[in-house]
């Protein structure tokens, strides 16, 4: 079994906030505390050592008792720049990642992931929640994928790209099922955040 300890988490608070005006998302408040904070500590108990992405207020940011990483890539170039960044500064086998702006994801997250990766024996973890429709929704940014992935990926994105699915289809990728798909409800604009507020 792949062990907390061999796997760094990594919260995602590197956007740009643009659905939300420009307003710096993980540091919105919700229940009385900034967004990426709940990520923090939701995330920590699952892992052996945690890092924040982010690329704006970082002093905010490192206040939450964790390294902070910009993104290696300029202009905010979306989550694979900030998978980029944490496999930059992975020590440990395994790199696992989730948004600022999921703060009801899984408590036992990581442990599924890495299961599903270990019994398909994959590169590459994701969660999927099933629709109503009986269809699978993948959510690419949780995602538990291998440290050695780095040097695929720096060229990935130093040839332009940017979407995670274009990058994970080169490689062993298996979706871990979730079911319930509410957990993993988010927050783009400051509507969608004042409702998770009020009813998540």
């Amino acid at each position: 079994m792949i062990a907390p300890d061999d796997i760094t988490g990594l919260v995602l608070a590197g956007g740009r906030g643009a659905r939300m005006g420009g307003v710096d998302k993980g540091l919105q408040p919700y229940r009385g505390m900034p967004l990426a904070m709940h990520a923090v500590l939701r995330l920590a108990p699952q892992v052996g050592s945690l890092m924040v992405n982010a690329n704006r207020n970082l002093a905010a940011y490192e206040s939450m008792g964790a390294p902070v990483w910009p993104d290696a890539i300029p202009d905010y170039a979306g989550p694979l720049a900030g998978f980029l960044t944490g496999l930059e500064q992975c020590r440990t086998p395994w790199l696992v990642t989730v948004p600022c702006d999921t703060p009801g994801f899984p408590d036992d997250l990581v442990e599924r992931l890495a299961a599903a990766a270990e019994a398909q024996d994959a590169d590459i973890a994701m969660a999927g929640t099933t629709e109503a429709d009986g269809s699978v929704r993948t959510h690419p940014v949780f995602c538990l994928l291998k440290a050695e992935l780095l040097e695929s990926l720096v060229r990935h994105t130093q040839g332009g790209g940017r979407k995670i699915d274009g990058w994970t289809a080169q490689h062993r990728t298996v979706v871990a099922p979730f079911g319930d798909a509410a957990a993993f409800a988010n927050a783009n604009t400051l509507e969608e955040l004042r409702r998770l507020d009020a009813h998540g």
